[in-house]
């Protein structure tokens, strides 16, 4: 096990680790796991999923999970709450951010439970009639103002409850009209609008400890290279937008982005993601990763340790009473 974590967040296959999967994981030495819903049946068995990957790797190592709540949540009923989509829940409720807050602090004490402590959220992107319907529903609001106060409190809900979050998707991902999961979408509003609108409100959010790139083309920036891979919109992420926590990229094997996995992980840490995410725990993958992502920097460990030196203790909140105010405050029955 090399004494710097490696520049990679790697999943696994099922609900536990298996003997080839603890051999890799031990020896490639990732910085953190992440977790999906083919990882997860109960409580007891989530927990010591997450021991497993600790036990590994001889460390209290990061476990991601997306829980946003809506569509996008691996924790689901009838173990844990079910959430309504976030733009949803602004538009009802009689009070956006503290709602927001409510619902981040709730689903804080969840994850902790259960052993995790880093949620790839909250969400920055704004919500365009014409944003693709795989993430619309998922935004927090269709301005700057909602979304930044909204993104806002779902971070101080989860950092109350003693969970990281990670700011998504940096530098903006609500202007594009394709899924890219699947396709690579390409934005060619102006850089004067996307700096009032768009990354404007990630400004607003850059000293959150984590964020996560968005695979997608610029043009006015960079017409031949999305967000992760690009050295022009790294920069632009640094510098205009000030974000200084640990950039980590979106799922790395996702298909907006071509070429083998371990060029395409080479790009993004050439451009200057600290670190890369790969989700779908795929052990060959796996590997090829390995090789491709080397021990993290100086300046990346140095990022990720300012990240983790915020996953505290929780507050202590009241949950019962936190439950029936979210209810009150969104109109639930």
């Amino acid at each position: 096990m090399s004494q710097t974590p490696r520049a990679v967040i790697f999943g696994c296959e099922g609900t536990r680790l298996n003997n080839m999967e603890r051999r890799f994981i031990a020896d490639a030495s990732p910085w953190g796991a992440i977790l999906f819903a083919r990882n997860v049946e109960t409580p007891a068995q989530l927990s010591a999923l997450c021991a497993d990957w600790r036990d590994v790797l001889g460390r209290d190592i990061p476990i991601l999970i997306d829980q946003e709540g809506g569509r996008v949540q691996r924790m689901r009923a009838p173990h844990w709450r079910e959430w309504m989509p976030a733009l949803e829940q602004t538009q009802r409720s009689t009070n956006p951010a503290r709602a927001m807050y409510v619902r981040g602090r709730l689903i804080a004490g969840e994850l902790r439970a259960a052993g995790v402590d880093v949620n790839c959220a909250p969400l920055a992107d704004i919500a365009f009639a014409h944003t693709h319907a795989v993430l619309r529903n998922r935004c927090y609001g269709q301005d700057v103002d909602t979304v930044t106060a909204c993104a806002r409190a779902m971070a101080n809900g989860l950092l109350a409850g003693g969970v990281l979050p990670v700011l998504k998707h940096i530098p903006g991902h609500g202007r594009a009209d394709l899924d890219s999961h699947l396709d690579l979408p390409v934005v060619d509003t102006k850089r004067e609008e996307l700096d009032r609108t768009d990354f404007a409100a990630f400004r607003a959010l850059a000293d959150l400890p984590m964020g996560m790139s968005a695979h997608l083309v610029f043009s006015d920036i960079d017409p031949d290279l999305p967000a992760t891979t690009s050295i022009r919109m790294i920069d632009l992420i640094r510098t205009s937008i000030g974000f200084s926590g640990l950039l980590m990229s979106d799922d790395i094997s996702m298909q907006a982005l071509r070429g083998p996995v371990a060029a395409r992980a080479d790009a993004a840490l050439r451009a200057g993601c600290d670190i890369v995410l790969h989700c779908n725990g795929n052990l060959d993958e796996m590997r090829s990763l390995a090789d491709a992502c080397p021990p993290m920097s100086a300046a990346a460990q140095q990022r990720a340790d300012q990240a983790l030196a915020q996953r505290t203790s929780p507050d202590g909140a009241d949950m019962d009473a936190l439950l029936t105010e979210y209810d009150t405050l969104v109109g639930a029955a």
